[in-house]
Formats: C-alpha cells, sequence, structure tokens
C-alpha cells in the first residue's frame, strides 16, 4: 500500500492531538509525519506509533519543503484562510477542520458515512472541509432515516461539551469545579464563556446573528442543507453543558411520510458507524461519558411522536473531539485514498 506524508496542522491542540491518536488507531498509511504548529509550539515533541516527532514552526514553505501530500488542519479558521492555499499549492490535499472553507459552493463539505460522492470535487481548490461537530453527528443519524421516509424538518436541541470551545474552557470548568469544593466559586474568573460554566448551562454558543440565532445555530441549518443537498427546514438550539467531552442532541424529525419507530431503530443499528443503545427500562441510552474516546455515534431514546405519525425523537450522543473533528477528518482521507485521490 502507497504511504503518504501527512501534516497536522495545530497538532498541539485539543483537535490536533486527537487526530494523531486516531492515526495511529486505523493504522493510517503514513510515510513522514509532518507535525506543525505555531512558533510558540517549536521545541516541543510529538508521540507518534512510539517515536518522538519534532513539532515544526508553521510556515509558507513547510508544506513544500516536507512534500505535503494530506494536510490535515485545526488550528483556526484565520490559519486556515492563509496557509491552506500554500498547502494546495504544494501538491497537497486540505482536509480543513475549521469553519472557513465549509459554504464556499465549490468546496466539499463532506460526511464518509453520509455524502462521500462529494470527495471527488476536491480538485475544484484542493481543499475538503469538515463540517461542525453538532453538524456531523445528527446527519449521521439523519441520512439514512431520511433515505427511507423523506425529512420536511428538523428542530434540534443541543448539549455541547466545554472541549467545544478548546482546552482552556475544559481548563475552566475543571479550575470552577475545584473552587466549588474550596468554597471559592465566588472569586471565580470565567474567559471561555460569557458565564461561570461550573454547575450552569449556557443558552449561547458563538455570536448572535441577524437572524437571532447564533453562529453555531446557523451552522447547523446551512451545513446540514449542503451535506444532504436538500433544502430540509432546520432549527437548531445550542446550549454549553459542563461536561468536559461528548456533544449530546435532542432531535426531532418531522417526515413526509409515517414513521415506524421500530424500524426506524433497526434502520440506524445496520447504518455505518452508528451505535443504536435504545433499553430506557433499563436506563440504558447514550451519554457522554459512554461515547468519550469512541469513534461512533450513539442513538436512543428512538421513539415516535404521541401525536403525529410522521414525527419521530431521537437522542444522539458523540465525542465531539473524535467523531466530531478528527475521526471525521482522518475518514474523509482514508476515503480520499480509496477513491481515487
Amino acid at each position: 500500500m502507497r504511504k503518504y506524508n501527512v501534516a497536522v496542522v495545530g497538532v498541539t491542540g485539543a483537535v490536533g492531538e486527537e487526530i494523531l491518536r486516531v492515526l495511529e488507531e486505523v493504522d493510517f498509511p503514513v510515510a513522514k509525519l509532518v507535525p506543525l504548529a505555531s512558533a510558540n509550539s517549536v521545541g516541543k515533541d510529538v508521540v507518534f506509533h512510539t517515536e518522538r516527532v519534532a513539532v515544526k514552526e508553521l510556515t509558507e514553505s513547510a508544506f513544500a519543503e516536507n512534500d505535503v501530500e494530506i494536510a490535515l488542519f485545526s488550528a483556526g479558521g484565520s490559519i486556515s484562510a492563509k496557509y491552506a492555499p500554500y498547502a494546495v499549492e504544494a501538491g497537497a490535499v486540505v482536509i480543513d477542520n475549521t469553519s472557513h472553507f465549509r459554504m464556499d459552493s465549490d468546496v466539499p463539505l463532506v460526511v464518509p458515512e453520509v455524502n462521500p460522492e462529494d470527495i471527488d470535487s476536491w480538485q475544484t481548490r484542493g481543499v475538503i472541509a469538515n463540517p461542525n461537530c453538532s453538524t456531523i453527528q445528527m446527519v449521521q443519524a439523519l441520512k439514512p432515516l431520511d433515505d427511507k421516509y423523506t425529512i420536511q424538518r428538523v428542530d434540534v436541541s443541543t448539549y455541547q461539551a466545554t472541549s467545544g470551545a478548546g482546552k482552556k474552557a475544559m481548563e475552566e470548568l475543571v479550575t470552577q469545579m475545584r473552587e466549588f469544593f474550596e468554597f471559592k466559586l465566588d472569586e471565580s474568573v470565567h474567559e471561555a464563556f460569557a458565564h461561570q460554566i461550573a454547575l450552569n448551562v449556557i443558552p449561547q454558543i458563538d455570536k448572535f446573528m441577524e437572524s437571532d440565532y447564533t453562529k453555531e445555530e446557523e451552522k447547523m441549518v446551512y451545513e446540514t442543507q449542503k451535506i444532504l443537498h436538500r433544502n430540509i427546514e432546520v432549527s437548531a438550539t445550542c446550549v454549553r453543558v459542563p461536561v468536559l467531552r461528548g456533544h449530546s442532541e435532542n432531535v426531532t424529525i418531522t417526515f413526509e411520510n409515517p414513521v415506524d419507530a421500530s424500524e426506524a431503530r433497526d434502520i440506524l443499528r445496520n447504518s455505518p458507524n452508528i451505535v443504536v443503545v435504545d433499553e430506557p427500562a433499563e436506563s440504558n441510552y447514550p451519554m457522554p461519558i459512554v461515547a468519550t474516546e469512541k469513534n461512533e455515534t450513539f442513538v436512543g431514546r428512538i421513539r415516535r411522536d404521541i401525536y403525529r405519525d410522521n414525527m419521530l425523537h431521537l437522542w444522539v450522543v458523540a465525542d465531539n473531539l473524535r467523531v466530531g473533528a478528527a475521526t471525521n477528518a482522518v475518514r474523509i482521507a482514508e476515503k480520499w485514498i480509496e477513491r481515487g485521490e
């Protein structure tokens, strides 16, 4: 099997670290790993397959100098905007985990279990975009049900972990919980979020837009439509909760046709990378603690609406650093290879 020179941009961040772990776990065909980060990280090492690899500075010439063929970006939108073109110019395919390219009409937005064929248009810009974490897990569950019953509308409320806001946000939650037990929470400083996150929920993720939806909520709307290639009605309410890893979603789906919950359960059970956990009588259902460090999306609480036979309710949980970011990016790279580059 041919091997590839793979760069990970933002390798010292939370998602960058997960990308390395996933590349190891799937035994991705890496000829040379090129860990890239800001100048502040130069001098650090990362461990890959038990070997220590020095972090290199992200520069305009880093991709050409290292003969990079696959570049996995996860260092923020402004970094992707500046450096992705240099990776493409050097001959690499860019798989970008930021929001920068997602809604560009000539950039494919891909969840491999849902729309792998879109990868084939990657050469137009040399970039494949990774969707938002909360979108990925939801469309994995939506696609097989849409194929069977035809979706009209989706209403979703999310319960999103602090890791979605980065390492400092996770540290802020841990610090505030420690301060709570030391009776010092009233002295706590919150910088990652607009409010205290410990023992609290915050119904805002990202800034509010003209629609009165937040940017995170609008991402779920428009990314879902782009991925499914259908103008499905979507409404989202995104909430930050005091959890370290794992996003949960309450999804209500309205179909054109009547839906059978047992049949829907079987459809999801036979769908790729979905695990159905649906034994509510035994208190067995998906939770973030179960999904942590897993590469699957967990679905449970599958039930038809009491009043409408064309409406289904689901509880969907996945590790946002894995399924919602690193794992999806690596799966895109695998599918890119499989489809002949």
